[in-house]
């Protein structure tokens, strides 16, 4: 098993080498398992043409157990900076796998704004020995989440804590008021217990690839669906609204929950459309691994 520290400095390599635009910096397995925003890419396509800058923001996490490391930060790609996160898959001292989930912002149709990158006290903390739980219990909690926004209908299926704030694509969309949508002048919680995200259809191929036991960071990937078939719906406060998206239409994310004592206390997120339904590479890489450990 490796340690923390030695995850975090192959993060440090490859990060270094990506702002050089050198992938011979790092130690990148020649058969490396590659994909940005969930399209298969040779190792120097995407992302490394066009990285100019890297900001300073810096969330980081690791599960030693599992050989796994990740980033949340802000890269600038020419004229505009897009918030980032990165995972990599590490054996030995090579890197096996790589996720990068980067949210070009001016892509989108609904861009965020203003962003902001700053520390999070919240993620940064070490959870205290006598509110810490097991990788399962987590897992669980994270994945509560995702069945809580699920055709969203006011059902909590999860904890959170009352100060719990949610950062999405650099941007705070809890407890917000400068936020164009009500809804996100509303605590995490309250959010959910409305039924605001009812569009959402199916929160799909969800992955739990890291969890960092001792910071309760669990970090998530899959797809939010949407049909586009809902229209006008009632909120559990009796309130009409009409969903604001109309057509089909998918979201992939990874998201990162801070869970302390069994509840959420704090989340963020990067994420961007993609193709309806779109599979995911990654579901396909652990099928054909499992098949081939079972022949």
């Amino acid at each position: 098993m490796t340690t923390r520290e030695a995850l975090y400095a192959v993060l440090d390599s490859y990060v270094a080498a990506l702002a050089s635009r050198d992938p011979a910096r790092a130690p990148i397995a020649p058969d490396v398992f590659n994909t940005e925003n969930n399209v298969r890419l040779a190792v120097g396509d995407g992302l490394w043409n066009t990285i100019s800058a890297r900001h300073d923001y810096d969330l980081r996490f690791a599960e030693p157990e599992r050989g796994q490391v990740a980033l949340f930060t802000a890269l600038e790609e020419t004229d505009a900076l897009n918030p980032c996160c990165i995972r990599l898959e590490v054996s030995g001292e090579t890197i096996t796998g790589i996720e990068t989930v980067v949210a070009r912002n001016k892509d989108e149709g609904f861009p965020f704004g203003p962003q902001k990158f700053e520390d999070k006290p919240a993620m940064l903390a070490l959870v205290p020995d006598a509110e810490r739980s097991g990788r399962e219990e987590l897992v669980r909690v994270a994945n509560g989440y995702f069945e809580t926004i699920e055709r969203n209908d006011g059902t909590i299926n999860t904890k959170f804590w009352p100060h719990c704030n949610r950062v999405e694509n650099g941007v705070q969309t809890t407890n917000n008021a400068d936020f164009p949508l009500p809804v996100a002048r509303m605590g995490c919680e309250e959010q959910f217990a409305l039924g605001w995200y009812r569009y959402d259809d199916d929160l799909r191929a969800r992955r739990f690839p890291l969890v960092d036991v001792e910071r309760g960071i669990v970090l998530a990937y899959g797809f939010i669906d949407h049909s586009g078939k809902l229209g006008e719906y009632t909120l559990t406060n009796g309130e009409t609204v009409n969903s604001p998206i109309r057509r089909p239409h998918s979201y992939y994310l990874a998201e990162a929950f801070k869970i302390r004592d069994g509840a959420i206390e704090a989340v963020e997120a990067d994420f961007l459309t993609v193709p309806y339904r779109m599979p995911s590479p990654w579901d396909a890489r652990e099928t054909r691994q499992s098949n081939e450990a079972a022949a």
